[in-house]
């Protein structure tokens, strides 16, 4: 007969964390919240780690370049969406990898014949505001000048004027020469109070852009990931059908961690996927798998070579999979589970198999539960889609202010090759299980995030905890009632209007 659980699917939301000793070093500006991605040999190092323990979603209305280059800057990590030809998700990861490289390689160039009408064309496609002008108008064509706005006035320059009667030419701009330190440079554009420093070739070449911005950039954001070539960190989704393809194409870009985007990761298409990654490139590929809800889900995957597991089905705030289907599991139980067979993993094997949370995040607090429940990071779709750096659009319905959000499993995603169930990808799904929302404008992301982490921060002193792993050892949970959860909000008073 089928096998039953005796004890019922648990949600964040029927938990609470009990305070344990507060001591004097537990103060919020001491909690580190770095953690580790990818799996590791007990008693070593990560060979990946995120300052915060927060990821986006591998989706389409959540992950994009300007998403991935946000959070890195914050300390956390994006999967750009895999369900978009793999030429554009090639030319994202690119765009983040050169974003903050210290010397950046300029991909916004034009040429002196190129009008104000082409360069405010470029702008809007970049948003850049420096372009280098080159004689051929390539990335490392002979340096002529550079335009910046100010050098042009949209109420008195004309659109067909050429960029060479307006640029700053090249006999009156500060250069350093290739072969320069980064520090040297730095000190050039704080010496001469630029913006920009162009870095040139002995033959007048140009070879890379120094910013100003890049150095303030990281003093204000200290939490910042970066590669050891200093380039911000980013991952990459892929499927279990176009891998083959899919996954050097992405290396190749620059990707740092990809991650198998499915609705159930506990199958055979899952675990070839993986042999095949690491059949191929061993140890060189860290690739994530899931999602799973209990422990013979991560023994499986684990055993495949996932570096890390996702764990969660149905929980999203757009996912209907449990309604559709009736698969699935609350949030909290999976994660406990999968949590203690991760434990039992690392010491019957001496690896151990980082695990992320994705699904079931309705409130800030949640973040924190799921990481005192054995959580190593969290993953969020509906958290990022609010704020601007998420790549759909912002509409307003009535007085709101509103952004799109809609599901990898919904009409709109199309994204069929993340279900894997051998027939042709062409092939349209009989039911969606996801749907197409609206979650309401919330502004700027790290305005948002900085807020998030302190409560996280603050939950973790009152639980006795400094890092994650202390947490994972200290925390103390007990079930909720019904009634306990209404008197933890606020009542039996008339609130004030704000």
């Amino acid at each position: 007969m089928a096998y039953f659980y005796n004890e019922p699917s648990r949600t964040f939301s029927e938990y609470l964390l009990l305070p344990n000793l507060t001591k004097k070093e537990c103060i919020p500006e001491k909690v580190s919240l770095r953690t580790p991605v990818v799996r590791y040999k007990v008693g070593e190092k990560s060979s990946l780690e995120i300052n915060l323990p927060v990821t986006s979603a591998i989706m389409q209305s959540v992950s994009d370049a300007t998403m991935a280059i946000a959070l890195a800057r914050c300390g956390g990590l994006s999967f750009i969406f895999a369900s978009q030809p793999i030429d554009k998700q090639v030319e994202m990861v690119e765009k983040v990898k050169k974003y903050k490289a210290g010397f950046v390689i300029s991909t916004a160039n034009l040429s002196p014949e190129h009008t104000l009408k082409d360069l405010l064309a470029l702008k809007a496609k970049t948003g850049y505001s420096t372009v280098p002008v080159t004689e051929d108008g390539s990335a490392g064509g002979k340096l002529l000048g550079i335009v910046t706005s100010r050098d042009y006035r949209l109420s008195r320059t004309p659109l067909k004027c050429r960029l060479k009667e307006f640029m700053t030419p090249f006999d009156a701009l500060v250069y350093g020469m290739e072969g320069i330190s980064l520090g040297e440079a730095n000190d050039m554009i704080w010496d001469h109070k630029l913006n920009c420093l162009p870095i040139i070739t002995k033959d007048r070449r140009l070879a890379y852009l120094v910013f100003r911005k890049d150095y303030d950039d990281h003093k204000e954001n200290p939490e910042m990931i970066l590669d050891q070539d200093k380039r911000l960190v980013v991952g990459a989704g892929i499927n279990s059908r176009d891998y083959a393809e899919r996954v050097p194409a992405l290396l190749e870009a620059g990707a740092d961690v990809l991650c198998i985007d499915s609705s159930d990761g506990y199958s055979e298409w899952q675990g070839e996927t993986l042999r095949w990654i690491k059949e191929r490139y061993q140890d060189r590929v860290k690739v994530g798998a899931g999602n799973v809800v209990d422990k013979e889900g991560f023994t499986y995957l684990s055993d495949a070579g996932a570096d890390f597991i996702k764990v969660g089905i149905g929980g999203g705030s757009i996912c209907i999979t449990r309604e559709q289907k009736g698969i699935g599991r609350g949030q909290a139980s999976s994660l406990i589970e999968v949590a203690k067979a991760r434990d039992e993993y690392a010491q019957k094997t001496g690896i151990y198999v980082p695990i992320c949370s994705d699904g079931g995040i309705v409130h800030d607090y949640h973040m924190t539960m799921a990481l005192a429940m054995g959580a190593n990071f969290v993953m969020l779709g509906r958290y990022f889609a609010r704020f601007d750096e998420s790549p759909s659009r912002k509409l307003k319905i009535g007085s709101n202010f509103v952004k799109e959000y809609w599901g990898e499993g919904s009409n709109r995603a199309r994204n069929w090759e993340r279900y894997d169930y051998g027939f042709d990808s062409e092939q349209k799904l009989e039911f969606e299980e996801g749907i197409d929302s609206y979650v309401p404008y919330a502004g700027k992301l790290k305005d948002n995030l900085d807020i998030s982490i302190s409560k996280m921060k603050s939950t973790m002193c009152n639980c006795g905890a400094t890092s994650i792993d202390q947490l994972h050892t200290v925390a103390k949970l007990t079930l909720v009632s019904s009634t306990s959860i209404i008197e933890g909000g606020a009542h039996d008073v008339i609130q004030k209007e704000t």
